[in-house]
């Protein structure tokens, strides 16, 4: 991903990845397979927010293509940007009009302050999900990922995730996709480092780690 801001790790990855494939043997395949990388945040909330409202509901591919013309038509991704008239130049980058409107929306309540990054140093997973959720095209599932990806949350289990449903079927479930009280079962057996064991499980997918 193209990004302006420098790369965080989370402090606990080591220690987490260590607890995980002590008491999980597949885990602790998954950790060694995967021992050279790990989760990166950026650091940006905006931008991290943005980039997942282009990237719904199209491929990784396509996401990195459009994302790739917005940071040239938008030197600086801050919200004044994509406010107004000028946020009809995210036309020009290949967005639909209701991706469109959601961006414009995002940046009214960072600018507003309706959505107030510095009030979540402290704040519960549930209080940030609740306020990202009442933001025009940020869902549940963009939440938590924004929990994981930017705030680097070690305990996120986002069990409506696709691709955490699959590599749990492969992994444990003898290939068949579990349910959701199964996946939340199995989710037990890794807290407190919930996001730490479902990025190794993407990762068994996929070796090519997704960032925001």
């Amino acid at each position: 991903m193209i990004s302006r801001h420098s790369i965080k790790t989370p402090d606990y990855w080591k220690s987490a990845s260590s607890k995980l494939a002590k008491n999980d043997l597949i885990m602790a395949a998954l950790v060694k397979r995967y021992a050279e990388t790990s989760l990166v945040s950026r650091g940006d909330p905006f931008t991290t927010l943005a980039r997942s409202i282009v990237g719904q509901q199209i491929s990784v591919k396509a996401a990195d293509s459009v994302w790739s013309r917005v940071l040239t038509l938008f030197p600086a991704i801050v919200p004044d940007a994509m406010l107004g008239g000028r946020a009809q130049k995210l036309r020009e980058c290949g967005l639909s009009a209701r991706k469109m409107e959601y961006l414009s929306d995002l940046a009214r309540c960072f600018a507003d302050g309706t959505v107030r990054p510095e009030r979540w140093t402290d704040a519960p997973d549930e209080e940030i999900v609740a306020e990202l959720t009442a933001v025009r095209g940020i869902g549940v599932w963009t939440a938590e990922m924004f929990l994981i990806f930017n705030l680097l949350r070690p305990d996120v289990f986002p069990v409506d995730d696709i691709g955490l449903q699959k590599a749990a079927a492969l992994h444990y479930f003898g290939g068949e996709r579990p349910t959701r009280c199964q996946l939340l079962e199995l989710g037990e057996n890794w807290r407190p480092w919930r996001t730490v064991a479902t990025w190794y499980l993407w990762r068994s997918l996929d070796p090519v780690s997704v960032e925001y």
